[in-house]
């Protein structure tokens, strides 16, 4: 906990920073940021547009991959308004409403992303398992319903943390590690005490991306073994590859998530730089990476873009 006195503790600002290092390499890193983002927002919007204009996507592994979309674009846009800025302009400073608004919805995006992968595991898990109910368990309605239910779970989360960090006390400047606002960055500015923020923060974690984790790790369980008792090894390879583009997007977001996690709570040795990186790659990799993985892995979405393009050809 920061101490400081009452006079310190009014209006407080919040300086962000880009990467450390000398000021005129920025606009240089601006240019793979401005990239990332282009991938991650044309990629998703691409996604979201193919799955709308062919009927034969019209399913509930599509539908799910939509809403992956949408929340990969939510994602990459909580970061966009302050990232960019940063690296262009040298724009750094961000008022205290916008910084806890920002947490918000990058904390938000973050848990629904958790989720959306577990909502997908469970669509893998009845596509497999239980193919012969497939359409009528997962109808449009209850996809529907899925969805509303991540969106407002990982909203209610989230909730307390921003209307609990904005009655602390904070010196009146206050510099962040990152170019953007996240719980643990501002926790530790905190001149009040902010054990229950910290506490919850933590229960909130594993109660979310910990037991998430877990019902995703136990649908592959189940999903293996049933894989494992069809006789055709072609039928074998054909099932196990409608699920390898969903593991891959798990493994891009539970990954980084994990070790920037840890490296908030247990590598405070850890250069400046390697929290900074691990913070944007955790933000950054999954809505850049995840439409070019199902673009490439998924010959449904693949063909999708070649017929939006005009580049019809035989795959």
């Amino acid at each position: 906990m920061v101490v400081c006195n009452s006079s310190d503790a009014v209006e407080p600002i919040f300086i962000l920073r880009g990467f450390p290092g000398p000021e005129y390499i920025l606009p240089w890193l601006s240019i793979p940021f401005c990239l990332a983002y282009l991938v991650a927002f044309f990629g998703n919007c691409i996604i979201l547009s193919v799955v709308w204009i062919e009927s034969s996507l019209h399913q509930p592994m599509y539908y799910f991959l939509s809403i992956l979309a949408l929340t990969d674009l939510g994602m990459s846009l909580s970061t966009l308004p302050t990232m960019l800025p940063v690296l262009w302009l040298g724009a750094q400073e961000i008022e205290a409403s916008t910084c806890f608004a920002q947490l918000f919805f990058i904390h938000t995006f973050t848990f629904l992303e958790s989720s959306v992968l577990l909502a997908m595991a469970f669509d893998r898990f009845v596509a497999i398992c239980y193919p012969l109910h497939y359409s009528t368990i997962l109808t449009n309605g209850v996809i529907g319903k899925i969805g509303l239910i991540c969106l407002l779970r990982s909203m209610g989360v989230v909730m307390p943390t921003p209307l609990l960090l904005r009655h602390y006390l904070y010196h009146h400047v206050n510099t962040l590690s990152h170019a953007f606002c996240l719980h643990q960055d501002l926790l530790k500015l905190s001149c009040s005490d902010a054990r229950i923020n910290s506490v919850y923060g933590l229960c909130v974690v594993i109660a979310t991306l910990g037991v998430d984790s877990l019902f995703i790790l136990l649908s592959y369980v189940l999903i293996l073994n049933a894989v494992l008792g069809i006789a055709s090894h072609e039928e074998q390879l054909k099932a196990l590859n409608t699920c390898i583009s969903h593991v891959c997007a798990v493994l891009i977001f539970f990954v980084p998530v994990i070790g920037v996690s840890m490296a908030h709570r247990f590598g405070k040795h850890l250069s400046p730089i390697v929290h900074v990186l691990m913070a944007d790659i955790y933000l950054l990799l999954p809505p850049v990476l995840n439409p070019v993985i199902y673009s490439i892995k998924t010959k449904q979405i693949r063909l999708g873009i070649l017929r939006k393009f005009g580049l019809r050809r035989k795959l």
